[in-house]
């Protein structure tokens, strides 16, 4: 049992629009996310909003995902990690963490996926020496997801106290985009070739 954590709640104030709404050849951000995790083998999708949370569930209708709506959205991320860790299936054997400013096509999904195998404690891109997104974390790391607190970290917290087990997937650039503005959103298109 495979599951997935899609974040989605926050303000997007430097992009001026919700990030989740944003085109991403030829639909909305947020559905081309949800496709690739399900084309990538994920058995669940669990999609936490909050900021237009009634626009972006209204695009997302079609799609086979659980919706969990964050009312504490603008405390932070951590209070939605916190809710798709409880909302995710308790026999979940790993857990596919991904923001939705941070698109990876499932092929880079599935190699994620592949590498972390049965076992894996945590599996994240590398590049140039440097992690990138998303993260699989074991399931039986739930419960501390469960406790993170932006104050002390956040996810990065889980990864530092697991810092020896983690396993690295080489990977090229792409692993460490994410966007907050106009600018970065037009950069990440014309690197995923995406028409502008």
């Amino acid at each position: 049992m495979i599951s997935s954590i899609l974040l989605a709640a926050g303000l997007s104030a430097r992009m001026g629009q919700p990030k989740a709404l944003l085109d991403w050849d030829g639909e909305p951000l947020i559905c081309y996310q949800v496709r690739q995790l399900l084309e990538a083998g994920v058995d669940e999708v669990v999609v936490v909003l909050g900021h237009r949370a009634d626009d972006i569930s209204r695009q997302m209708r079609h799609l086979k995902c659980r919706i969990m709506l964050n009312p504490r959205y603008h405390m932070g991320r951590a209070t939605s990690l916190r809710i798709g860790a409880r909302a995710v299936n308790r026999d979940a054997s790993a857990i596919l963490i991904e923001n939705v400013d941070s698109p990876r096509p499932a092929a880079f999904l599935k190699s994620l996926l592949a590498a972390h195998g049965t076992d894996g404690v945590i599996t994240m891109p590398v590049f140039d020496g440097r992690h990138g997104h998303p993260i699989v974390v074991s399931g039986k790391l739930r419960d501390e997801v469960l406790r993170v607190e932006d104050a002390t970290g956040g996810l990065q917290s889980v990864v530092d106290a697991h810092r020896a087990d983690i396993v690295d997937v080489p990977s090229d650039a792409s692993c460490e985009i994410d966007f907050n503005t106009p600018e970065e959103y037009e950069a990440a298109r014309r690197y995923f070739g995406i028409p502008v």
